[in-house]
């Protein structure tokens, strides 16, 4: 298996931006993932400021792998729907001046059924938001676990090709009780982005919960040879959302991929 290129979701260390980018580095990273909706924004990023985050990057030796842009809503609910959709293109923009070609999101809720007004307006928006990543330069990724595999999948296939990518999360999925396995086989030819999480459901409280890398239901070692099959060969991404301790976890979970 080829070497694992690690990065390492910059949110996750709890850190303001200088320091977490110093973490990172010191942690063993590769790439960061920069969220465009905490420190460094579209709107308040200047040339200079810029310049600044470039160098700053260019010290430490780190680029930038993905730019994580979350929103509250998906973009299939009407309520300020085009100012969500001009913010991810200008998220897109900034991705690319930060050089990433990857913006994740969850998309909001896929219809079970195709057509409807759900349906077709989550069409429409993603085509709109495919169209402008072709001039961007960076393609917009949905996060993986709100829905299966085959359900992202069905979506995918009714937008024109290359309109929605794919940042997979294995934890995700593990905490909604979705087979990682077969999102894997479904979804292969557009994931552009992994994070490396792991999950298990709790049965007894009839939940999922996120867990250290490795500790969990998701089999790393063989999604990692499932994707190296599929050709893909870009970051898997260290992110924790609810660590107790969170550089001393986010250590332990690079350390885990290096062991890889």
């Amino acid at each position: 298996m080829a070497d694992v290129r690690i990065g390492i979701q910059l949110a996750s260390l709890r850190l303001p931006f200088k320091a977490a980018i110093e973490t990172a580095a010191r942690l063993g990273a590769e790439a960061v993932e920069v969220d465009a909706r905490g420190e460094i924004t579209p709107q308040a990023l200047s040339q200079t400021g810029l310049r600044q985050i470039r160098k700053l990057l260019e010290d430490y030796n780190l680029r930038v792998c993905a730019v994580g842009f979350r929103t509250r809503r998906g973009y299939n609910d009407p309520d300020r729907l085009v100012e969500r959709i001009e913010a991810t293109k200008a998220a897109m923009d900034f991705a690319y001046r930060l050089g990433a070609n990857v913006v994740i999101n969850h998309v909001g809720r896929v219809p079970e059924e195709a057509g409807g007004a759900d349906w077709n307006l989550l069409i429409d928006v993603l085509g709109q938001l495919g169209r402008h990543a072709e001039k961007a330069g960076a393609f917009l990724a949905a996060e993986t676990g709100s829905e299966s595999g085959p359900q992202l999948a069905r979506l995918i296939a009714a937008l024109p090709e290359g309109a929605l990518r794919v940042n997979f999360d294995p934890g995700n999925l593990a905490v909604n009780n979705f087979s990682v396995t077969e999102a894997v086989e479904v979804l292969g030819p557009q994931i552009i982005h992994v994070h490396a999480k792991d999950g298990v459901r709790d049965f007894a409280q009839g939940r999922g919960v996120e867990v250290p890398l490795g500790r969990g239901s998701v089999d790393f070692p063989n999604l990692l040879g499932s994707l190296a099959e599929r050709g893909y060969q870009g970051y898997y991404t260290v992110e924790r959302e609810n660590a107790a301790d969170p550089i001393n976890e986010v250590a332990y979970a690079v350390q885990y991929l290096k062991n890889m």
